[in-house]
This record gives structure tokens, C-alpha cells and sequence, in this order.
């Protein structure tokens, strides 16, 4: 097996689901986390989390009990043929964490993080050599969403972003690549870009932030979760294909983008979000929410399995 042994350094909940799917897939883990309590976080989250991981079939001879805490993050290293890094994203925390493990890290081994909003240039900052180290950002929660973004550049070695890929979709991931570093790469920029026009909408009283969700579930979010929106675009137009789509849309769209608002974080904006959102969701708690989330999301993984070509 590729890199029978992963350390996973991070265990919030995208470290945890990281570890919930390296042991799903027969790999073992050793982790680390500062937080005393992370073990029995970590073992919890991956109790609850293998029933889902069992229904997507990605669970591959994998022992939930095959994971180990370190005390240590130079410790959970040694022996790791892949490192996944989670921490927080602060640069003190990760350069600290990156010079602590460096000395001790096997040759050769590619550690990956999963920092969504920092740059790779950014994080390189914290290595002697950072030929190895690229980030591989996954979407939340990295056990049931496929997508992992992938980032090397001009110092990363040959074939190390490879060596990735493959391991990624070794246990159930879709990759992709970004050709050059940019904030929040590319699946963050584009969610960030629908909400900021979902908020304009609820600010600018078109509608509540119920049915604005409901807009993008019941609606486009359909859509989406089949192909991206250039490629429905362009069988929106029939054999025309995407130049007539354009050609008959080009004015429309450039009205459109020219009267997309612009918003920012303000209190009053903050606390119509934050009344909208508790009536939207009859003030259910978190726990619940999440449930529902990923059971929705089992479900639609295992209606498409096998039906997509590429």
C-alpha cells in the first residue's frame, strides 16, 4: 500500500476527518494535537464519522483503533510515509510546528496542508527546505466532500505534487491543481463570491436568508453538484454551445456583474445574518444541522456513484 503510515498533525475537525478517512482506508495514523483531550475527540469523531464513510464504500480494510497519539509533533513524524498538517492558521503556529518537525522527517516525505486561507509562499516561509511541502486543501468535511486542491510551485521537487495526487485519490478524493498561488484558491474564492451577492440580497431586502439558501439548494446548488457552471452554461444554448450562450446572454451577464453588490462585515450586517439564520433554522443547534448535512450529503454521493465519466 502507498504511504501505509500517515501523521496527521491537527485535530480539529478537519484533522479529525483527515485521520477518520486515512484509517478508513488502511492506512494508520499517528496524531498530534496540543489539546489533552484530543484523543478522545479524535476516537469519537471517528466512531461517528466510519458509519457514513461505510455507506460511500471508503472504508477499505481500515481498523478505526489503528491510530495513535503523539505527544509530540516530531514524535507522530517519525516513521510517517505522508504528513497531513492541520493546525491552526496562524504562520507563528505552523513555522513553529514545520521547524520542529523538518529534522526529523523521513526523506522524501511529502507533508501537505491544509491551510485554506494562507499561501503556499507563505508557509514555505517556516522551512530550511520547503522542496517537499505543498498545501493540500481539502473542503469541510474532508471524509464525505471529494475536493482537494493542490498548490506547488517553482521550489516544489519534481513529482512531489504527483505523489500526492495519487495518494489522494488512492482513498476517495478529487484533485485538482492550481497553476499559481491566490487567496483561498479557487473552490473558497468562488463560495465566497456567491455569498457575498447571497448577503447583498438579505441586506438589500430581496428576500431572507431562508430563501436565499433555498435559491442555491433547490436551484443552481442542483446543478452544480453535476458539472460547473461554464459547462451548463454552454448546454444551456443547445448545439450553439457555449460562444452562442454568450453571444446571446453578453449583455445581460455584463448588467448583471455590473450591479452585484458589495458588501462588508458590519455589525448591523452581521446581526441581520444572525436573525435570519435563527429563523431560517427554528434556532436547531449545531449537532443537528451538521447531521442533517451529512446525511444529505451520503445520500447524493450514493445516488451519482459510478454515473460520472470524468
Amino acid at each position: 500500500m502507498q504511504h501505509a503510515h500517515v501523521a496527521s498533525l491537527g485535530a480539529g475537525v478537519i484533522g479529525a476527518s483527515w485521520t477518520a478517512l486515512f484509517l478508513a482506508s488502511g492506512r494508520s495514523v499517528a496524531v498530534y494535537d496540543l489539546d489533552p483531550q484530543a484523543e478522545t475527540r479524535v476516537r469519537a469523531y471517528v466512531e461517528n464519522a466510519w458509519p457514513a464513510m461505510e455507506a460511500l464504500g471508503l472504508v477499505k480494510g481500515g481498523d478505526p483503533d489503528r491510530i495513535r497519539i503523539a505527544a509530540t509533533a516530531a514524535e507522530a513524524v517519525e516513521g510517517a510515509e505522508f504528513v497531513q498538517e492541520s493546525v491552526p492558521e496562524r504562520l507563528p503556529i505552523k513555522h513553529a510546528l514545520y521547524g520542529e518537525i523538518e529534522p526529523v522527517l523521513g526523506a522524501g516525505v511529502v507533508v501537505s496542508s491544509s491551510a485554506s486561507g494562507l499561501t503556499l509562499e507563505a508557509v514555505q516561509q517556516g522551512w530550511k527546505d520547503p522542496s517537499r511541502m505543498i498545501l493540500g486543501h481539502p473542503f469541510n468535511p474532508p471524509h464525505l466532500i471529494p475536493l482537494v486542491e493542490l498548490t506547488g510551485n517553482e521550489r516544489t521537487a519534481t513529482g512531489v505534487i504527483e505523489e500526492a495526487e495519487a495518494l489522494y485519490e488512492a482513498i476517495g478524493k478529487v484533485t485538482i491543481r492550481l497553476n499559481k498561488s491566490v487567496a483561498g484558491h479557487v473552490a473558497n474564492r468562488l463560495q465566497a463570491a456567491i455569498w457575498r451577492e447571497a448577503i447583498h440580497l438579505v441586506v438589500d431586502g430581496v428576500a431572507s436568508v431562508e430563501d436565499v439558501d433555498k435559491a442555491i439548494w433547490a436551484g443552481p446548488g442542483l446543478r452544480w453538484a453535476a458539472m460547473g457552471p461554464t459547462t451548463l452554461f454552454s448546454l444551456a444554448a443547445g448545439e450553439a454551445g457555449l460562444a452562442g450562450y454568450i453571444d446571446h446572454f453578453r449583455d445581460t451577464f455584463n448588467g448583471w456583474w455590473d450591479e452585484l453588490g458589495e458588501v462588508k462585515f458590519t455589525p448591523e450586517v452581521e446581526a441581520k445574518l444572525l436573525a435570519g439564520l435563527q429563523e431560517a433554522t427554528a434556532g436547531r443547534s449545531v449537532a443537528d444541522l451538521a447531521e442533517d448535512r451529512d446525511r444529505l450529503i451520503v445520500a447524493m454521493q450514493q445516488a451519482t456513484q459510478g454515473m460520472r465519466r470524468s
